[in-house]
């Protein structure tokens, strides 16, 4: 099953390649091609960190009061 984390794995080096190849035929030199694509890249980061924040769930393993 793929998570929300894994399409952010892979999003962040198809943002870098695939942003600043197509900036970069675009027309656009290509430090601001992938100055381009690496804020991009940035943006999924710190969506991923910061919006979508990872948590730590921990089992509750109290036993089940039946009174």
């Amino acid at each position: 099953m793929t998570g929300y984390y894994d399409i952010v794995l892979g999003l962040i080096p198809l943002a870098l390649l695939g942003i600043s190849g197509g900036l970069y035929v675009a027309g656009f030199a290509v430090t601001t091609a992938v100055t381009l694509a690496g804020l991009v890249a940035v943006t999924l980061i710190g969506h991923a960190m910061f919006v979508q924040t990872p948590t730590d769930t921990v089992p509750d393993r109290s036993p089940i009061n039946a009174d």
